[in-house]
């Protein structure tokens, strides 16, 4: 029951690289559902299974046992379950904070933004921030803006500034701040997600990039827009705003240049693995972890009375 449950804290550490392979093999919008979707089976596999290492170090103590009924404590090794409870509290404490500050400090800077956007010039759904750091950004909310500061028209010529609000437009429409969201708690709950939810923010902004080259027709604008707005962007601090208002320059841009530039050629076996090596990763903890709950789950029943002890 603990090497299962301990095992499924585990396979999060095979994300990272199977999402460095699998994103470029796989079209934008599929990695983008497909590496959210794992991460996220990933973070509640991981606080499960926590949730069960405290559970079982908690009932085999004689005082928490009767507290929940049991008839006996748990039977289970104290130099396992003790050691393996510490983990799962310092873990779940930590992963608590980390939540609990993240998502205050993103409500907060997601007010700033808001208030920034009600005194900025407005025409349609573009919100003109009159600010010299060049800056673009997706703001969601009801309505939700494309918000752009003064110092980044004037960086743009005509053309690359429509291709730059396409691409935004794109986030908005696309709701890519929910995918940010979830990909920035998934690496809260595990110090692996990390490197998954920047693959996620790379993807995010392929998306987008497809989605404007698509409305625009011209590859080579999309790029040479964002190039440029990298560019003028560069060591400015920007506007106030939440880490899921996902902006125009986010992620690797020569990386994002190059594959508008060159678009990675169709490999249908290529996709279809990366797919289910993601899909086996994410059903893989779901298994681990249930079948360490479910074990837990007969070694209450066996304290609690209800079920024989197992020979």
């Amino acid at each position: 029951m603990i090497t299962g449950l301990l095992a499924s804290l585990l396979l999060p550490f095979a994300a990272p690289p199977l999402a460095r392979w699998a994103a470029p093999r796989l079209r934008p919008s599929v990695a983008l559902w497909a590496l959210t979707g794992t991460a996220c089976v990933l973070a509640a596999g991981r606080l499960a299974a926590l949730g069960g290492l405290l559970l079982t170090g908690a009932l085999g103590v004689s005082a928490l046992a009767r507290l929940g009924h049991l008839v006996h404590p748990l039977d289970v090794a104290p130099a396992l379950a003790d050691p393996a409870a510490a983990l799962a509290v310092g873990a779940l404490s930590l992963c608590a904070y980390g939540i609990a500050r993240s998502v205050l400090r993103q409500l907060r800077h997601y007010r700033r933004a808001r208030e920034q956007v009600r005194w900025a010039t407005q025409a349609g759904d573009l919100s003109i921030l009159d600010r010299p750091d060049p800056d673009a950004y997706a703001l969601p909310g009801n309505p939700g803006r494309v918000v752009v500061t003064s110092g980044m028209l004037r960086a743009l010529d005509g053309p690359e500034r429509e291709a730059l609000l396409a691409h935004e437009r794109a986030h908005l429409t696309g709701r890519h701040h929910w995918f940010l969201a979830a990909a920035d708690l998934a690496a809260r709950c595990h110090p692996a997600l990390r490197a998954v939810r920047d693959a996620i923010a790379l993807t995010v902004e392929r998306v987008a990039d497809e989605a404007a080259a698509a409305a625009t027709g011209d590859r080579r604008l999309i790029a040479r827009a964002i190039g440029r707005a990298a560019l003028a962007g560069h060591g400015a601090s920007g506007a106030v705003r939440p880490a899921f208002a996902a902006r125009a320059v986010g992620g690797p841009v020569p990386q994002r240049v190059r594959a508008l530039l060159h678009p990675p050629t169709a490999r249908p076996l290529a996709a279809a693995a990366a797919a289910c090596l993601l899909v086996a990763l994410a059903a893989g903890t779901t298994v681990t972890t249930g079948v360490g709950l479910d074990l837990l789950h007969r070694d209450v029943e066996v304290a609690q009375g209800e079920a024989p002890a197992a020979r």
